[in-house]
C-alpha cells in the first residue's frame, strides 16, 4: 500500500530563529497551528538544531498568530491516513517530545492562545509553561473523538496532576480556563498583555537563564536530573545526580561562581 501523502509536504510550518541565546520555535500553520507529520519533522529538526548549537541556552516554543498555541493534530489529515501510518506518526511525535525533554537546555512553552489536544501535549513536554491572560482554553478533549491523548498526554498529565485528577480531565474532555490550569499546576503562571507583548515577555524571561546571567550548563543539567530522575528509582536518580554534579564541578562556570561568591561580586558565566 502506498504511503499516504501529507498535504503539508513542502511547506514551512515551523519558524526557527535564535537571538541572544534563546531559540524561538514558532508553530506556524494558521489558523489553529495544527500539526501533521511534516510539522513534527520540522519541530524535531528545530529541537536538534537548538540542541547542537552552543550559542543556544534556552528554547521557547509558541504559536503564530493571536488565537492559538496549537489545536493539536489536523483532524482531516488524521482521517485521511491509514491506521499503520497513524501509529508511526504517533511514534515519531513521542520520540520528538522525548528528545525535547532530554535535551539539556531549558524549554519554555509560551502559550499565546488556545492550547488543546496535541497542543497541550507539546506544552507538557516543555519544562515551564506560561499563558497569555484571556488567551483561550486548555485541555485534552480527545475522548470526544473516541480516542485518547496519544502524543504523551495520558502519561505527562498524570505526572503533573496525579492519577485521579488527570483521569478526570481526560475522560470528561473538558477544556479549562488558564486560571483553572494554573491552580491545578498545569501552568506556572499567566501573563498580561497582547500577543506581541506576551511573546516579548517570554523571550525576556528566557534570557535570565542565559550567560552571563546564569550558568546555562547548570540550568540544563538541573533539568536533566529532574526529567530523567523522576522516571527511575531513587538510587538510580541519585547516581545520575552525582554524575551530573561531577560534570558541573569541573566546569569553568562552577569555578567562576565559587570565586565570585568568595570575592563578593556578581558572577559572569560563560555557559562552559
Amino acid at each position: 500500500m502506498a504511503v499516504p501523502r501529507d498535504p503539508y509536504e513542502g511547506q514551512r510550518l515551523v519558524n526557527y530563529t535564535v537571538k541572544e541565546g534563546v531559540a524561538l520555535i514558532e508553530l506556524a500553520n494558521p489558523p489553529a497551528n495544527t500539526y501533521s507529520h511534516t510539522m513534527f519533522k520540522q519541530i524535531d529538526e528545530a529541537i536538534l538544531q537548538a540542541r547542537f548549537d552552543p550559542e543556544v541556552a534556552v528554547m521557547v516554543i509558541t504559536g503564530s498568530g493571536e488565537k492559538f498555541f496549537s489545536a493539536g493534530a489536523d483532524i482531516k489529515y488524521l482521517q485521511a491516513i491509514t491506521g499503520d501510518y497513524k501509529f508511526c506518526f504517533c511514534l515519531h511525535a513521542n520520540e520528538t517530545l522525548l528528545r525535547l525533554e532530554q535535551t539539556p537546555k531549558l524549554v519554555i512553552a509560551a502559550i499565546n492562545g488556545h492550547c488543546v489536544g496535541g497542543g497541550l501535549e507539546i506544552a507538557m513536554a516543555c519544562d515551564l509553561r506560561f499563558a497569555r491572560k484571556d488567551g483561550g482554553k486548555i485541555g485534552l478533549p480527545e475522548v470526544n473523538l473516541g480516542v485518547l491523548p496519544g502524543t504523551g498526554g495520558t502519561q505527562r498529565l498524570v505526572r503533573i496532576l496525579g492519577k485521579s485528577r488527570a483521569i478526570e480531565w481526560m475522560t470528561t474532555g473538558k477544556n479549562y480556563t488558564f486560571e483553572e490550569a494554573r491552580e491545578a499546576g498545569v501552568l506556572n503562571d499567566i501573563w498580561e498583555g497582547n500577543t506581541e507583548e506576551f511573546k516579548a515577555q517570554a523571550l525576556e524571561y528566557a534570557r535570565q537563564f542565559c550567560p552571563p546571567n546564569k550558568a546555562s550548563k547548570s540550568v540544563g543539567l538541573i533539568k536533566r536530573a529532574c526529567q530523567t530522575g523522576a522516571e527511575v528509582g531513587l538510587q538510580d536518580a541519585l547516581a545520575l545526580e552525582r554524575e551530573l554534579q561531577q560534570q558541573l564541578f569541573i566546569s569553568e562556570d562552577a569555578k567562576e561562581g565559587i570565586n565570585a561568591y568568595n570575592e563578593k561580586r556578581t558572577a559572569k558565566f560563560k555557559g562552559r
